[in-house]
C-alpha cells in the first residue's frame, strides 16, 4: 500500500505512505461531493504509480464505501447503481447514508466530474448552506455569482426593467422541473383558463450585489441595487413557484420587472 485516505475528524498517525486526510462526519448533511474529484484523483496517482490506495473512515461503511464507489462510477464508466452493487459483492457491509446516495446520483448526473459551473451543482450548494442557516457566522463568498453590471460578456444577461441596470446573466439561472401548478398546493388556486402552468419568476444563485440584503435573515425582499424598485424576493427556507413547485431555498426575480436582451451578431 503506498496512499492511504482517511474521512474522519482525527489525523491518523503518520506512517511511511502518502496521505489525504478529508474532515467529514458521517451525516446525511454533510459534503463529500465537493472532494469526489481529487479523491479519485488521489487514488489513480496511487495504482498509476504502482501501488495501492487503502480508503478507510471510523467504520469502514458509509464515507469510504461513497468515495470507493465515486471511483469506480468514475474509472469504470458506471452507473452509481452499478458501482455500488460491484463494491458490496466484495464487501458486504457497506451501508452509504442517504445524503451521501443523493450526492453519488448527482455525481452520476455530472458525468463524473465535479462541474462548480453546473446548475445541478450551484442547486446542491445552495441546499447544503440552507441547511445550516442560519447557524452559519456568514455566507461562503464564492455562491455569489459575479456582478454582471462590473463586466462585459456576450451572454444573455437580463435588466432592471426601471433602470436598465444589469441583475444576472442566463448561467446563473437555476431551472426546475415543472410542479403541478395550483394543485400541487391546495391553498393557492391559482390556474389560467387553459390548464397550463407558466413559472413567472426567474430563480437564480444570488449575484454579489444580493450580499447585504441576504446576511442574518431568512427571507426578505430583492431590490434593485440602482434605483431600489422592487424585483423579488428569497428566502432559505424555499418558496412556491408559480408553476406548483417548491424550491429551496428561492432566489426569484419576477419576469414582469426584467427585461432579457441579448447580443446581436454583426451582420457580415
Amino acid at each position: 500500500m503506498s496512499h492511504a485516505a482517511y474521512r474522519s475528524r482525527s489525523l491518523p498517525a503518520t506512517g511511511n505512505f502518502t496521505r489525504k486526510w478529508i474532515n467529514v462526519l458521517d451525516e446525511e448533511t454533510a459534503d463529500l461531493l465537493s472532494f469526489m474529484d481529487a479523491c479519485n484523483m488521489f487514488i489513480d496517482e496511487a495504482v498509476k504509480g504502482g501501488g495501492a490506495a487503502l480508503v478507510h473512515c471510523q467504520a469502514g461503511r458509509s464515507r469510504s464505501a461513497t468515495i470507493v464507489t465515486a471511483y469506480l462510477m468514475k474509472k469504470h464508466h458506471l452507473a452509481f447503481t452499478e458501482a455500488y452493487q460491484r463494491l458490496k459483492s466484495v464487501k458486504q457491509d457497506v451501508q452509504v447514508n442517504r445524503g451521501f446516495e443523493e450526492q453519488l446520483q448527482l455525481y452520476e448526473s455530472m458525468l463524473c466530474q465535479v462541474d462548480t459551473s453546473s446548475a445541478l451543482y450551484k442547486q446542491y450548494r445552495l441546499n447544503k448552506i440552507a441547511e445550516r442557516y442560519p447557524e452559519l457566522q456568514q455566507v461562503p463568498k464564492d455562491i455569489f455569482a459575479n456582478d454582471p453590471a462590473l463586466s462585459s460578456s456576450s451572454e444573455v444577461s437580463y435588466r432592471c426593467r426601471k433602470c436598465r441596470r444589469t441583475l444576472f446573466r442566463s448561467s446563473s439561472i437555476l431551472s426546475h422541473p415543472v410542479g403541478d401548478g395550483a394543485s400541487a398546493f391546495s391553498h393557492k388556486k391559482s390556474s389560467n383558463i387553459s390548464g397550463e402552468v407558466q413559472c413567472t419568476s426567474y430563480f437564480i444563485e444570488p449575484v454579489q450585489w444580493m450580499e447585504q440584503a441576504l446576511l442574518g435573515v431568512m427571507n426578505g425582499q430583492l431590490l434593485c441595487p440602482k434605483c431600489c424598485s422592487k424585483l423579488g424576493s428569497f428566502s432559505w427556507c424555499g418558496d412556491q413557484c408559480s408553476c406548483g413547485r417548491w424550491v429551496t431555498p428561492a432566489f426569484q426575480l419576477h419576469r414582469n420587472r426584467v427585461d432579457e436582451i441579448r447580443q446581436l451578431n454583426p451582420t457580415k
